[in-house]
Formats: structure tokens, sequence, C-alpha cells
């Protein structure tokens, strides 16, 4: 079978092997192993990009299946989808007013609500995850109160047992939550167990849980359970939901606002 395949589908069959095992390829990896120069290797990537077996990064690709496979790292993910989670930021946004008391975990989609707060008054922040802390430290404007315990470096995320005590004392009235997979089935699930105990305690400390995701995570549940749909207050996203997704919202109560995408 692979006599009748040409010298570049070979090639492409290859990186798409590599990509399988490793989860992520680069630029400078490809060159290296299949001896061709960075526009065969970037030519590539966009072939089997246009054939929905990857996702192109900043200097490479990750397996479109990888969600699945392992958790991605802050630093992949805010590489993905930017324009799509700027834009479900910028509708989370409309949520939040002068004297609020909010609460963003970690993920790259309210890292964005994070950023876009800076020029706002009169609001505290509550958060668990450090690179969220970081961006509003120098905002005059917004109270940073930040939880305590051990950092997951894949998210920034703070959780534990010193986690919990802090979360225990707190009163918050809106809770932005980032999740890694949504469907009416599994519910809100994500990639670590810690960070779905300490969303857990914090949707019960919370007067309205907000999740806020791409469509990427519609229909997917990660290993560990954080609460079923029902649970939340309202969810934002990129894409319409699936009909009987939208329907089982609509049933529980559920509001699902949508962002409004770049032309």
């Amino acid at each position: 079978m692979s006599e009748t395949l040409s010298k570049g589908e070979q090639r492409r069959r290859q990186i798409l092997q590599r990509l399988k095992q490793n989860g992520r390829i680069t630029i400078p990896e490809i060159i290296e192993n299949f001896d061709c120069s960075e526009a065969t290797a970037r030519r590539d990537l966009d072939v089997l990009e246009r054939m929905g077996e990857l996702i192109r990064t900043i200097g490479g690709a990750i397996f479109e299946g990888a969600g699945a496979i392992r958790e991605v790292p802050f630093a992949e993910k805010r590489q993905l989808l930017w324009l799509e989670k700027e834009a479900i930021a910028k509708r989370a946004l409309d949520f939040i007013e002068e004297g609020d008391s909010i609460c963003l975990t970690g993920g790259t989609t309210t890292f964005l609500i994070a950023k876009l707060l800076k020029e706002r008054q009169g609001i505290t922040v509550v958060t668990n995850a450090v690179n969220i802390a970081m961006e509003l430290s120098d905002c005059d404007g917004i109270q940073v109160v930040v939880i305590g315990g051990v950092m997951r470096s894949n998210s920034f995320e703070l959780c534990g047992p010193l986690a919990e005590r802090t979360i225990e004392h707190l009163n918050i009235e809106k809770l932005f939550m980032g999740i890694d997979g949504f469907s009416p089935a599994k519910g809100i699930t994500t990639y670590s167990e810690l960070e779905a105990q300490t969303a857990q305690m914090l949707m019960r400390q919370a007067q309205q849980t907000i999740a806020v995701f791409d469509h990427t995570k519609v229909g997917k549940a990660s290993l560990f359970s954080v609460a079923s749909i029902g649970e939340l207050t309202a969810c934002i996203t990129d894409h319409e939901l699936p009909e009987d997704m939208a329907s089982a919202l609509e049933q529980a109560g559920i509001a699902c606002y949508y962002a409004q995408l770049p032309d």
C-alpha cells in the first residue's frame, strides 16, 4: 500500500503517527526528523489541518484528538481559538458590574476575562489561578483575593486542603468557571480531581455559576465530574449548541448566551 503513496503523503502519514504518539510536534522537529525544508514542514501541517487531523499552534501543531488523551498545558491552550475565547470573555463582561465580587477559576477564557477587566473599577476578584492574580496585580480599581494551595503547572490553579479552607470563608456573587468538558449526560467535567473538588466548593459559595467555554468542549467529557448542567446559572459559548443540548438547558432553566464573533 505504501508504494502507491507519494513521498509527501508518506511523510505526512509519519508526521501524523508521531503526533498521535506524542500529542504535539514542532516545525524544527519535522525538519530534523524528515529532512525537509521549513516551507515543506509548514505546508504538510496545513494539509493535515485541512484534513481535520490536527490543530495548528504557533511553531507547530497538536493532535486533534489530544484533548481526549491528555490535558493540554495553558501555554498551548492560549494559542488555540484566541478570537473565539476573547469574544466569550467580552460577552462575560456584560454580566459584571461595579461593586461585584466575582470569582475566576483557571483557564484561558477566564484569563482573557481578567485581561478585559483591567479597565474596570470597584470590583473584587477572587481567583485560585496565579496567572490571573498576576494579570490583575497592577489594577488600582480591582481588589484581588488569592486562594492558597498547591499550584498545578498545567493550569496555574491553586488546589488542595489549603484552598478549600480558604473557600469556606468566602461569599461569591458570580463564579465564572472554565471547564474541559460539557455534555448533558456527564455535565461539567475537568481533567484534574483536585481542580474538580475546588470548583465544587466554589460553586457552593457562589450565588451564580456561569460556565464559559468554546465549542470544542461541547459534547466532551473529561475524567472528573464537577457538577451536573442543572447546577449552573448560565453558560456562555461561541457557537449555537446542538438542538438536544439546547433543549436540555432550557428544560433545566439554564440560560445560554452566545458571544458575538468578529466578521
